[in-house]
């Protein structure tokens, strides 16, 4: 065409249904500031992926009067937009679907699909003909014997706060950190019971693959996905009696005493009362993080 590459912009490895990408967002601030005089793409979906971002895209370099052309499609238009915006929706909603099939099917076979979790690593070893094996996971004996002492321990009714607090101690390395001491917290070990995070509610303990739990959506206003909750009905629900590292009896005793905390707690539901985490807590002494000493709190609060 007889133009002079100025500038080029890339998001490698960054999915194009998202705004929030470095090279996109360069080209709209240099494209406002007069730096670009006509955008070149491979195709619409290189720029984007999504029905309303690249319209809106499309429209704001027409009002700034930058022709925006493919080498597919040539110089881009209205009807490129909806023809060409619909296909890209279309193929990122086919491309959802059959990942999601996919892992499923691994999930059924009691096969990883995705993920690791604390006592486990993945299998490196190779088949008969020589392709590896996939989706495997094997006990790792160490942190399989931290994972047995924080169910003993909670179950002896020590606090997720203090088993957590006696594993930073010993310098014993948290999930997925590898980074030494200070890494364990009380959301590591008690997590979200609803949500099956946490150390004390991994169903994988006891040798049960609970798959799809969560759905994710996207905030088209700040463009954040955020999970929700799948029907129970429709988990995928898988023996993996190989992986247990906890015995059922231990687990049920566990189960049992958070129950018991959630009810003291006072969740809304429950008692028809606000929630009061204060009340799943050992308090000192009766008026324990309610009453304050006017004297030290003037010492520990004024200016030096």
């Amino acid at each position: 065409m007889g133009w002079i590459l100025a500038l080029a912009y890339s998001d490698a490895g960054i999915s194009g249904v998202s705004l929030m990408r470095p090279g996109y967002q360069r080209l709209l601030e240099d494209a406002r500031n007069g730096k670009v005089d006509v955008v070149v793409s491979e195709g619409l979906d290189r720029i984007s992926r999504d029905q309303e971002h690249i319209a809106a895209f499309y429209k704001q370099m027409k009002y700034l009067g930058i022709p925006v052309v493919t080498v597919a499609e040539g110089e881009i238009s209205e009807i490129h937009i909806g023809l060409k915006g619909t296909m890209s929706a279309l193929f990122i909603k086919d491309l959802a679907q059959k990942t999601h099939r996919g892992l499923e099917g691994r999930a059924r076979k009691g096969k990883s699909a995705g993920g690791v979790s604390y006592g486990y690593s993945v299998t490196r070893a190779f088949k008969a003909d020589g392709t590896p094996v996939t989706g495997e996971r094997d006990i790792i004996p160490e942190e399989a014997a931290i994972v047995a002492r924080i169910f003993r321990e909670y179950d002896a009714g020590h606090s997720a706060r203090a088993i957590a607090a006696r594993l930073n101690e010993e310098g014993i390395s948290s999930p997925r950190s590898n980074r030494g001491s200070g890494t364990w917290g009380p959301s590591t070990i008690s997590g979200n019971w609803k949500r099956g995070t946490g150390i004390l509610n991994n169903e994988l303990y006891i040798g049960r693959l609970i798959w799809d739990r969560l759905n994710y959506a996207k905030n088209p206003e700040t463009q954040r996905r955020q999970s929700r909750l799948n029907d129970v009905e429709g988990l995928v629900n898988e023996a993996v009696p190989h992986l247990q590292i906890v015995d059922d009896a231990l687990w049920q005793r566990v189960k049992a005493r958070q129950a018991a905390i959630r009810e003291d707690m006072n969740p809304a539901g429950v008692k028809g009362g606000n929630t009061r985490p204060e009340n799943a807590r050992r308090p000192g002494s009766l008026f324990s993080g309610l009453l304050f000493c006017g004297v030290l709190w003037g010492q520990l609060h004024t200016p030096p």
